[in-house]
């Protein structure tokens, strides 16, 4: 198993666990009931979050000024850091600066980072779960072209239509 198909799983597990049983994934009740203490506050607009651990506190820090869909994400994505590379987090705070779902700059966009990757994985899969996109998507498909259907199916989510599309494209 690939380490993305892992990080997939390690959000199905707490999907099942938690349990979670339909859409929107209660984000922050999550993180909370994990015992990571969960921060908002206006941070640059190149900073989206920030994932660490201090004497042994697991903390997740968002950018309260981004959209709510948009912290959603940034928290699901700090808590893929938390479960899937906490020990990247002992030893220095880690920062996601431009994160972006599909235009992702630097290393990510080269698929060179894997543990972004890996975090993007795991928030999208927490986020917007196969089992509950399956209630909602033909088997056929969903026309990714078909913005209000898109729209829709985001605001169920409670997440970006950029983020649904990625998350609903063909995987190569």
């Amino acid at each position: 198993m690939s380490k993305v198909e892992e990080a997939r799983e390690k959000a199905r597990a707490i999907i099942r666990d938690f349990p979670v049983r339909a859409a929107p994934v209660p984000i922050e009740r999550v993180v909370k009931a994990r015992g990571i203490v969960l921060q908002h506050a206006p941070l640059d607009d190149e900073i989206s979050g920030m994932a660490y651990i201090r004497d042994g506190v697991s903390i997740i820090g968002v950018n309260a000024l981004h959209h709510p869909n948009r912290q959603r994400f940034t928290i699901a994505h700090e808590l893929g850091h938390h479960v899937l590379h906490p020990e990247h987090l002992r030893s220095e705070v880690h920062l996601d600066k431009a994160f972006r779902v599909l235009m992702r700059d630097g290393m990510t966009s080269q698929g060179i980072d894997q543990l972004e990757i890996q975090a993007n994985a795991f928030a999208s899969e927490l986020l917007m779960p196969t089992a509950f996109l399956e209630d909602y998507v033909d088997p056929a498909g969903l026309d990714l072209d078909d913005d209000e259907r898109l729209e829709a199916l985001a605001r169920k989510f409670r997440v970006s239509t950029s983020a649904l599309r990625y998350r609903l494209a063909p995987r190569g």
